[in-house]
């Protein structure tokens, strides 16, 4: 479980550090202050090997452009790479790093930018490094970028370095072809990640189908039953998924006082909300679990519900959660939670990410009660 993390040149961030994490810990702050950046920084982290994460980050934002394959004929949507560094520049020499400790380890991810002599090679080649003295007996139209990541976790390293086009962008194919010869690295970390907008249906039913008949399923009905009690069981429509992949349509409900199947989709967006996050808890045991923006969808009154079954599945599972919020709402539901709970190291934290500053303000478990208690806003 992450107890610290750095953040060095990542997006806003110069230099910044959250202190004592615990298993729920709740970011709150202004806008534009950073808070999906730390959940991006902590799952680029925990993918070791895995650049997909990367993909999806930045595809997410809008960060990437197209440019004509002359070689293929065709376009091709690069990553506009840039918008990862602080500053939104890169030359040779750019950096930046993100590491994560306890008390028994010390994970990091450091990512760079170097240069290297054009020449013909395959992707297999492109791995190996380029020294700076041959790189400098170029011209500069003969020399390229290099986009480097490598992840360290004690004696263990992963790297994947890939070079840049003359654009300054990663070609998104480089990362489509690790799907297919990519190998899942044995130290990453199980990471869920739903953003504002929810999850897909098509992750929505991948999810699902890892946890269908086994213990975790029932985790799931009693998610969705903090909303509906009326909810008895729940059920994939594999064919419909794939058919509207951006429709609600891939789940129906069977409620205990009707005989007819009903579409998920037709009850509400707090119904789909929460069963995103349930899935998304039990599949990340283990591991990690990224909510931006957990309050989305939700009425005020089932929150503190919501806190309660993602509290106790995360200790069962051995799941640590970061998610963020601007909803006061939220964060005074998890200070309910808080106060019924022992104060432990590995409780829950509220975290306050303010621009400008170079560390989070902590807010432990006692202290979120008493702001809860006193009127105290830490938002």
């Amino acid at each position: 479980m992450l107890k610290n993390l750095t953040i060095n040149n990542f997006r806003c961030f110069k230099h910044f550090e959250l202190q004592q994490l615990g298993r729920v810990n709740l970011l709150v702050g202004k806008n534009n202050s950073g808070k999906t950046s730390i959940l991006e920084a902590i799952q680029l982290l925990c993918s070791k090997g895995n650049p997909e994460p990367l993909l999806e980050a930045m595809t997410n934002r809008g960060e990437y452009f197209w440019s004509d394959d002359i070689k293929r004929s065709r376009r091709e949507r690069e990553l506009d790479i840039c918008h990862l560094f602080h500053g939104h520049e890169i030359e040779s020499g750019s950096e930046f790093s993100i590491l994560s400790s306890n008390d028994n380890f010390q994970d990091k991810l450091f990512v760079s930018i170097g240069k290297q002599p054009i020449v013909s090679r395959t992707d297999s080649e492109i791995e190996s490094d380029e020294s700076a003295s041959v790189v400098e007996e170029f011209p500069d139209d003969l020399i390229e970028f290099v986009f480097k990541i490598t992840w360290t976790d004690g004696n263990h390293r992963e790297g994947w370095k890939r070079t840049l086009s003359s654009n300054g962008g990663l070609s998104e194919d480089y990362i489509r072809r690790w799907r297919v010869i990519g190998k899942p690295s044995k130290n990453a970390a199980k990471t869920q990640y739903i953003t504002s907008s929810s999850l897909t249906t098509t992750n929505m039913t991948e999810l699902f189908d890892q946890v269908v008949l086994t213990p975790e399923e029932m985790l799931v009905y009693k998610a969705l039953q903090t909303i509906e009690p009326k909810i008895e069981r729940l059920a994939s429509i594999t064919s419909e998924s794939r058919r509207y992949l951006e429709s609600r349509s891939g789940f129906v409900v069977r409620l205990a006082d009707s005989d007819q199947r009903v579409p998920i989709g037709s009850m509400g967006d707090g119904i789909w909300r929460m069963l995103g996050l349930a899935l998304s808890t039990v599949s990340a045991k283990g591991g990690v679990l990224l909510i931006d923006e957990i309050d989305t969808g939700l009425h005020f009154t089932t929150m503190e519900d919501m806190w309660k079954l993602i509290l106790e599945t995360a200790k069962k599972l051995n799941v640590q959660v970061f998610a963020t919020t601007h909803n006061s709402d939220c964060w005074t539901s998890l200070a309910s939670i808080a106060s019924q709970e022992q104060d432990t190291e590995d409780g829950i934290t509220i975290q306050r990410i303010e621009p400008g500053k170079e560390t989070g303000v902590l807010f432990t478990e006692r202290e979120i009660v008493i702001a809860a208690q006193r009127g105290i806003e830490v938002r």
